[in-house]
């Protein structure tokens, strides 16, 4: 697979999920394996992963199946709260913090991140060029200042030409922080928030401050706009999911912009903001 230009994070993927196979049933038997994949007590998306898994194996070792009719069922994908996020992201080391941070302001995939190099990154423009990997596209995408003062520190202390860690550690280091703040919180629905939810996060927020589909196609990298659309459907947001904030001068209105909050309408001499809470 890596002399066929697979991504490492694909090998080793691969490779996890043949060693989830192998440990129930003898990888040179396919009807063993066919078995054994449907015997296993999870969702018909996870079983065709394992048979695309082990057509890797069966290609490389010269033999061949008749593979299980497993149909992957797409559904919408969940999109976290803006609090949730936050606690996760608080919850981490200050530099895996930064990591999540840059992640959720981009939507750049952990890989796409760990490509970046160093000249990649513009601190006095606050903008980072992602390169794009799984037919993406490249983009330049802007930082939130927050991010931008993290992500000073955090490249004083890593210079490399490459100076974010591979995706699977940073996986680790969400599943890590997630597990751990749902576990003291003894709160479940953190548990399955999962490193990519990030990215539907910042395409799902996007649209909704821009209500511009190409816009939102470009900053996701996507090459078809169906890819995009389903941005469109995943939340319903109302008056009850937002904080609505009032400014009276110049300087509550720039504290509450750098916040996070966005310019509503005027009304009685008070500038009104809003968020989504």
């Amino acid at each position: 697979m890596k002399r066929e230009g697979y991504p490492e994070v694909t090998v080793e993927t691969v490779g996890r999920r043949l060693r989830n196979i192998g440990q129930n049933c003898d990888l040179d038997n396919p009807e063993d394996v066919k078995r054994c994949i449907a015997e296993k007590q999870v969702n018909v998306g996870f079983k065709s992963n394992l048979c695309d898994a082990y057509s890797h194996y069966l290609r490389c070792h010269g033999l061949t199946w008749k593979r299980p009719r497993y149909k992957r069922e797409h559904g919408l994908p969940k999109v976290p709260s803006t609090e949730n996020v936050e606690r996760i992201i608080a919850r981490s080391s200050w530099r895996y913090a930064t990591i999540f941070s840059v992640l959720r302001d981009t939507g750049a995939m952990p890989e796409e991140l760990h490509r970046t190099k160093f000249r990649d990154i513009d601190l006095e423009n606050g903008t980072i060029n992602i390169l794009g990997c799984k037919w993406h596209k490249p983009r330049i995408l802007r930082l939130k200042p927050q991010t931008i003062a993290m992500l000073k520190r955090y490249l004083a202390e890593n210079q490399q030409d490459q100076p974010f860690p591979d995706s699977s550690r940073i996986y680790e280091a969400w599943r890590r922080s997630r597990n751990d703040l749902a576990k003291r919180l003894n709160d479940p629905v953190l548990k399955k928030i999962r490193l990519y939810d990030l990215r539907h996060y910042f395409g799902t927020m996007l649209y909704h401050k821009t209500r511009d589909i190409l816009l939102t196609k470009e900053a996701m990298g996507h090459s078809r706009i169906e890819t995009t659309l389903v941005y469109t459907k995943l939340i319903n947001f109302n008056s009850d999911e937002y904080v609505v904030r009032a400014a009276q001068n110049l300087k509550e209105a720039t504290e509450l912009l750098e916040a996070g909050f966005e310019y509503v309408t005027e009304m009685e001499g008070l500038k009104l903001f809003r968020k989504p809470r």
